[in-house]
């Protein structure tokens, strides 16, 4: 006797979930299958009711004794999620994005439709707690944002088995796993149903063939149960997944794309069972395991596509090594191989040629070219020597470097990179969620026009009624308008981080391929941002070396490129204290040195500061080119500094693009009209406003785009740019800004190379392109490919492969995206 099927007296005296008697004076019950079942305690009646809430009530009616330990009263399933509640378990794919939010990056394993997308965000969006879920298509991946105070990652986790998928932790690694499982299991189903369609074939052809009373009654009777015998594991081995999901999606009463699939397949081989038991007219076995055969060849093609299509993606968690050598006695060296998970900041590490760069780090011994093609998309080497900065998943590709590790592990560039990549992966853009429902109200379309053509063909033509109606449904599946978009995109976003262009947003690569207006700073970001002291104008009593000190004294706090100009002029020299600092951003800065309040920074701001006009020689000092600061005290100006930068020398090409395009392009600048305009005529600009505030900045934009049909890009680099950049319709962000620039931005260039942004700008629109390609031909093949059937004109293996073709057309289709642009192109 199973443990389900204990006497009521005992299930009363005895706990119904580990068997224990029940003490007298406890009262804890939990409904189980539509009866309240009594609890020892509450830990059973927790444990029991996580299990009711997971779906998980099977293991009461399967189980053949009771637990011999509380460990073991808890199914397998619920003890692996209670692992993930433990912190240490989560610092490798769970972050803090406030004082009780966290966030994980996922992977879902049974995903097969955007219903399945739609279906999973639904779910876990309703449990309490979790503000936020994102799931990509392509990669399915998934980002979940929840409040640990309302609920655990384990109850996130169950609900999504509750609804029969799995989810696990993102790592590649487990992705991998995940990703060859699929194929296996796909390519085995796919065997099968090739293997039974070749031998259900070997019998149809004979009944096709024959004439009239060329074949007895008995032999083809037999042929019939030959084929019923050998379709039976295609249906229920091959087809099952379509049926598992099916009866899924109408118990949650939701349509999914395999809901109609089933519908044909299950009608289809029921009336052929049906006319083998009672002798019918005919039997369309044949037909069931050819449709079978090529929709599941179709989607494993399409898995293996899109596989492809996401593996580079993928390949930036795999990059770094287990294990990197460490030296122990720096200068001697001697040296410990440790797992790179236990280095940490100021150990000494020798990278030997051919080895990948461990962590982030600055070189302290030799000289070496090293490979950055994967983070910045520049496939020549960059020479390091002493002082240079590294960055881990870079390869040595010369000499022995030794280096001093500054980041590891979440707080690698590396690191960064891929959570603004998984950002982006899991971040649904407009055009997505539009087709997602589009699909949706198909289905439903769909499954009405089928009923309809069944029922209109049952009066003209019984005999072909069933077909027809399995042909409408098969036909019209729309899996290649699921698949259209987030394929594409996928391929799109891959292709450009290869370009040196990360995307960190779902909707950037459709916006920037339609911005036709492009909005430049000009220091660090149309000029290399390397500023160098050319002149300094002495207003005061003091000499110019001791205004030179104090004015890197007041910058020595700043990322900004003049504040790093002005120090690196007094390099070797020590510095005078300052004290009561303060930055005003897009200003300048205040300090006090000596006594002697000093304001420093643009000279409008110190103007103001001071309650002095401009001085008269900053006109002639400005007209030299380059950008003026000025210092002054209290009622006295005291200097003015010129620096000068250089233009980048692919700008000019990427301005002469746009242009061609059509595209509107302005600069601004927080430095002087003069300098502004210089800079953007050099470069071919003639829209440029300089003297501009952040707030000014962000003015600006917000009346452009205020323009009819005007979608702005904003370009920039820096802490002054970080309002603008999120006024943007979408924004770019040079790869050596600030950290707020980058968190801020859509895109983030990480060669800082505008010839590349230039290709991401061809790539991105060829992406919306090829969107729409897929769209129109989903569109085209369903309204063209359901007349045709609801005509009677496509045969149901016609359909198969028709459908099993759109969805594999749209994801080649798609593929054409990983060849990039040429540069300049």
């Amino acid at each position: 006797m199973t443990t389900a099927e204990l006497s009521p007296v005992a299930a009363d005296r005895d706990c119904y979930h580990c068997g224990l008697p029940i003490p007298e004076e406890t009262h804890h019950y939990v409904k189980i299958e539509g009866r309240e079942r009594r609890m020892c305690c509450v830990g059973c009646e927790a444990v029991a009711q996580s299990i009711v809430d997971n779906g998980l009530t099977d293991y009461y009616r399967h189980r053949d004794a009771m637990p011999e330990s509380r460990r073991e009263a808890m199914p397998q399933e619920l003890q692996e999620l209670g692992l993930f509640d433990h912190p240490d378990f989560q610092k490798s794919f769970v972050r803090p994005v406030g004082e009780h939010e966290r966030e994980a990056s996922l992977i879902l394993e049974g995903i097969t439709c955007a219903a399945c997308v739609w279906l999973n965000e639904r779910h876990v969006a309703k449990q309490p707690g979790v503000s936020a879920i994102e799931i990509n298509y392509a990669t399915r991946r998934a980002r979940v944002r929840w409040d640990e105070r309302r609920i655990k990652l384990s109850d996130i986790l169950g609900a999504v088995q509750a609804i029969g998928y799995r989810a696990y932790p993102y790592d590649a690694e487990r992705s991998e796993q995940v990703a060859h499982r699929e194929r296996r299991s796909m390519l085995w189903r796919v065997f099968v149903a090739g293997f039974g369609m070749m031998q259900v074939m070997m019998y149809a052809i004979p009944a096709y063939l024959a004439g009239e009373g060329d074949m007895t009654a008995d032999i083809a009777l037999m042929m019939r149960w030959a084929s019923l015998l050998l379709t039976l594991p295609v249906v229920f081995y091959s087809a099952a997944p379509f049926f598992q999901r099916a009866l899924r999606d109408i118990r949650l009463r939701r349509l999914g794309m395999d809901v109609p699939v089933a519908l044909g397949v299950g009608s289809a081989f029921a009336a052929s069972v049906w006319a083998t038991l009672t002798d019918g007219p005919e039997v369309y076995f044949d037909s069931v395991t050819m449709f079978v055969f090529f929709l599941l060849g179709g989607r494993y093609l399409e898995m293996l596509a899109r596989q492809k299509a996401v593996r580079g993606v993928e390949e930036m968690g795999k990059v770094l090594p287990a294990f990197a050598e460490r030296l122990t006695t720096w200068p001697a060296a001697t040296a410990e191989r440790v797992p790179v998970s236990q280095l940490t900041p100021g150990d000494l590490v020798r990278v030997r040629p051919g080895e990948v760069i461990p962590a982030d780090g600055v070189v302290v011994d030799g000289r070496g070219s090293v490979n950055e093609a994967l983070l910045t998309g520049e496939s020549r080497p960059v020479t390091k020597e002493v002082d240079a900065l590294l960055t881990g998943g870079s390869i040595n590709v010369s000499s022995p470097l030794v280096f001093r590790v500054e980041q590891v592990g979440e707080e690698t560039r590396l690191a960064a990179i891929r959570r603004l990549m998984e950002r982006a992966a899991t971040e649904k853009p407009r055009i997505a969620a539009a087709s997602d429902r589009v699909a949706v109200v198909f289905i439903i379309a769909l499954l009405l026009l089928a009923a309809v053509t069944g029922v209109s063909w049952y009066f003209i033509d019984p005999q072909r009624a069933l077909w027809v109606f399995v042909s409408v449904l098969v036909v019209a599946c729309p899996c290649a308008l699921s698949l259209a978009t987030p394929t594409a995109l996928t391929v799109g976003t891959d292709a450009l981080a290869r370009l040196g262009v990360l995307v960190t947003r779902g909707h950037a690569i459709e916006t920037l391929a339609k911005a036709n207006h492009f909005v430049f700073d000009k220091t660090g970001t149309l000029t290399y941002g390397r500023m160098t002291l050319e002149e300094v104008l002495p207003l005061g009593f003091h000499g110019e070396a001791e205004l030179k000190l104090w004015a890197a004294a007041l910058e020595q706090g700043s990322e900004h490129p003049v504040a790093e100009g002005l120090r690196q002029a007094v390099e070797a020299m020590a510095l005078p204290a300052v004290r009561s600092s303060e930055a005003h951003t897009g200003g300048g800065v205040y300090g006090e040195i000596d006594s002697q309040s000093l304001w420093l920074g643009r000279p409008d701001f110190v103007a103001g500061r001071i309650g002095l006009p401009i001085p008269v020689e900053l006109n002639a000092m400005a007209q030299k080119g380059g950008t003026v600061v000025a210092l002054g005290a209290t009622g006295q100006w005291q200097a003015l500094f010129r620096l000068a930068d250089v233009a980048r020398v692919e700008a000019a090409g990427l301005v002469r693009q746009l242009v061609a395009d059509h595209a509107g392009v302005t600069v601004l600048s927080g430095d002087a009209p003069a300098v502004a305009r210089v800079v953007a005529s050099s470069i071919g600009i003639d829209d440029a406003h300089g003297g501009m505030t952040p707030q000014g900045k962000q003015d600006y934009l917000a009346a452009l785009q205020q323009r009819p049909g005007a979608i702005v890009a904003m370009v920039g680099d820096g802490v002054n740019d970080a309002p603008v950049l999120a006024q943007a319709h979408v924004s770019v962000a040079m790869g050596g800004g600030t950290d707020l620039a980058r968190n801020q931005a859509d895109i983030v260039l990480l060669n800082e190379n505008l010839q590349q942004l230039g290709c991401g700008i061809l790539l991105a629109r060829k992406t919306l392109r090829i969107i729409r390609q897929n769209l129109w031909w989903s569109f085209a093949y369903n309204f063209t490919s359901v007349p045709l059937a609801m005509l009677g004109l496509v045969t149901p293996w016609m359909a198969g492969i028709g459908m099993a073709g759109s969805s594999l057309l749209v994801v080649l289709n798609a593929m054409r995206l990983q060849r990039l642009p040429r540069k300049g192109s």
